[in-house]
């Protein structure tokens, strides 16, 4: 669904909030669980009145700036064709530089680590969330403490355990979760706001103020916490082309702001009377009879949240393999209709083991609170300043007001950032790694690619001469259509080469294809197709496809017949080149990184089932190529 569905009836638009509730704000939606206590964790800020009026403003007037006014008035805006997040986003401002090479370039590689540190983020949200949960058994049952961790464990595998079963039936129900959990959320920080309403006067953004003036260097570093108020914001614009702009809107400002807000001023009012409650203000906010059932329902929304994450790191998979900035994994899709739930098994059971390594090493959520925000803050500082190139070079909207609008920003995201690397050394080197990990990987598929291509090119033959040459003496010609797949247009592929050598025949018909992705979400079927006859029954196809279509290229051959060419299906026969990387020594990249490429080609899946090729059709011939 994209957003240009401007006209939707009511209901439609109810379907696709309460469906945004349980994806978007998923992980946004469980931070009342951890984030206040984090704030005054650690002991550096005592819990006087006028502390916690002060935290509780910085709260406040962070979610308002940084989600409100951010990401929902204004990044939510910068939409490639109804598609949201870093990728989109990615594409859009190195679309809008297209004529500064030098600049295209460096946005490149900021968005490329932005994505890589997403994938850090989708490792310590599932441990951050689900372990937050179930640390409620500590505030009720102390004596259960040492079961927090295999209990978190199991409900984590049990979640990375059905991904292959798709999200299409779970994802029905975490709306109506959700909304009972925002619901509670309200319910549990009302009834103290009402008998402590001096709570209120926290909206007043001078206690903000102020206890940053009185605190400074305290309050500096307690910033790390209150960005975890905000975790989730980037789900929200990375999920707009599951539901459109209006859904996502509705369901922050009618629902989830109000319920947070709610809750976590009902967290400060419980302690202004009771200080002490600071242990797990959260879970204390509940009556003793609610106990249980808040137990469970903050671990089911904690399951949600975590979900929401884990789709997230499939679609920029695949998003990423499409761009040509990942090797290509198998992908399988678990909905007919929807062809936006895939699993990706690879992704799932990686990030499934670093999801067990960092429960088990960081072993709480105070603990995994630094790793936490280090991740989001750099994802957050990075879209900001995408947003900037794309308002301003896309856009075309005049300077100063490009630089007042994301400046502020800016400024906000890279005081969280300052304030988050200080736990570097407690934890925030995680998901740095990961990332960094991750984005080795990226820039070595990229340049490996680029190196590999520009090796076949050089020793590529022109195809329409080459055929030339075939027809002054042709070989025997058999029955049926060959398909050649080529990287390059125009070049002879080398699987075409090996047929006449060893084969000594040609088909009837022969069709040289190569596949195109662009940096546009989706290219409809009317563009899908450029077709040129070479004569002799040849032709030279390009297909193109969008970051979010699906290639598909025996569906895609089939509108060759509104250009005249006929295929038979079952007379067609698909070429592959499958090429064997050496590394060498010399130019090029250092042969570690060579060696990792060849390592990455040789372990990627298969064109044939990327491009959705028939198996039984399909005739692979390998050649060796030194880089």
């Amino acid at each position: 669904m994209s957003s240009s569905h401007a006209a939707r009836s009511p209901s439609a638009t109810a379907g696709l909030t309460l469906g945004a509730l349980g994806v978007v704000y998923g992980d946004i939606g469980t931070s009342p669980l951890y984030a206040l206590k984090e704030v005054f964790h650690g002991g550096h800020v005592a819990t006087t009145p006028d502390n916690i009026l002060g935290v509780l403003s910085l709260l406040f007037w962070t979610m308002t700036v940084v989600v409100s006014l951010k990401y929902v008035l204004l990044i939510l805006r910068a939409d490639n064709n109804g598609e949201g997040g870093l990728i989109a986003m990615l594409a859009l401002a190195t679309n809008a530089v297209n004529d500064k090479p030098p600049l295209r370039r460096g946005l490149m590689l900021v968005g490329l680590f932005g994505t890589a540190i997403f994938f850090g983020d989708a490792v310590i949200t599932p441990a951050m969330t689900v372990l937050g949960a179930i640390e409620g058994i500590e505030v009720y049952a102390p004596q259960y403490h040492d079961a927090v961790l295999p209990v978190t464990l199991l409900v984590l595998a049990g979640l990375f355990a059905v991904q292959r079963f798709g999200t299409g039936g779970i994802g029905k129900a975490f709306g109506p979760v959700m909304l009972a959990w925002f619901l509670t959320l309200a319910a549990l920080g009302l009834p103290y706001i009402l008998d402590n309403p001096r709570v209120l006067a926290a909206v007043n953004p001078a206690y903000a103020l102020n206890f940053c003036v009185a605190y400074g260097w305290v309050a500096f570093v307690a910033l790390g916490a209150v960005v975890l108020v905000v975790t989730g914001g980037e789900a929200l614009y990375a999920d707009l082309g599951h539901f459109g702009k209006k859904p996502i809107r509705i369901a922050w400002y009618g629902i989830v702001m109000p319920a947070l807000v709610i809750n976590y001023f009902g967290q400060g009012a419980m302690l202004l009377n009771n200080p002490e409650a600071i242990k797990n203000p959260f879970y204390l906010l509940a009556p003793d009879w609610a106990e249980i059932p808040l137990f469970l329902l903050a671990m089911a929304a904690a399951t949600v949240a975590s979900q929401a994450l884990i789709t997230a790191a499939f679609s920029v998979t695949k998003q990423a393999i499409q761009l040509g900035i990942m090797p290509r994994l198998r992908i399988l899709h678990t909905s007919v209709r929807d062809t936006g739930q895939i699993y990706v098994p690879f992704i799932n059971w990686s990030l499934f083991a670093l999801v067990v390594v960092a429960v088990v090493f960081f072993g709480s959520s105070s603990k995994l609170a630094g790793a936490y925000g280090v991740a989001v803050t750099i994802d957050m500082t990075i879209t900001t300043v995408m947003t900037f190139f794309v308002i301003r070079y896309g856009w075309k909207y005049p300077l100063a007001l490009c630089v007042a609008a994301t400046g502020i920003f800016f400024v906000i995201d890279v005081t969280f950032l300052a304030s988050n690397l200080l736990k570097l050394g407690h934890g925030g080197w995680f998901p740095l790694l990961i990332g960094v990990c991750v984005f080795t990987l990226m820039l070595t598929w990229k340049q490996g690619r680029r190196l590999l291509s520009d090796k076949l090119r050089q020793d590529a033959i022109e195809l329409p001469a080459f055929l030339e040459a075939v027809f002054i003496n042709p070989p025997t010609r058999v029955s049926g259509t060959a398909v050649f797949l080529s990287a390059e247009r125009g070049s002879t592929p080398n699987a075409l080469l090996h047929n006449l050598k060893h084969n000594k025949v040609l088909h009837e018909q022969n069709v040289f294809v190569t596949v195109k992705h662009h940096e546009v979400p989706f290219i409809g079927f009317e563009k899908r197709c450029e077709v040129e006859s070479l004569g002799n029954k040849c032709w030279q196809v390009s297909l193109h496809f969008g970051f979010k279509n699906e290639p598909d290229v025996p569906e895609a051959l089939a509108l060759l017949k509104t250009h005249g060419v006929q295929l038979e299906e079952m007379e067609t026969s698909y070429f592959l080149s499958r090429d064997i990387i050496i590394p060498t020594i010399g130019s090029g990249m250092s042969l570690w990184r060579e060696k990792l490429f060849a390592s990455m080609h040789r372990n990627a899946s298969a064109a044939a089932d990327f491009l959705h090729l028939p198996t039984n059709r399909i005739v692979e011939l390998g050649s060796k190529v030194e880089i």
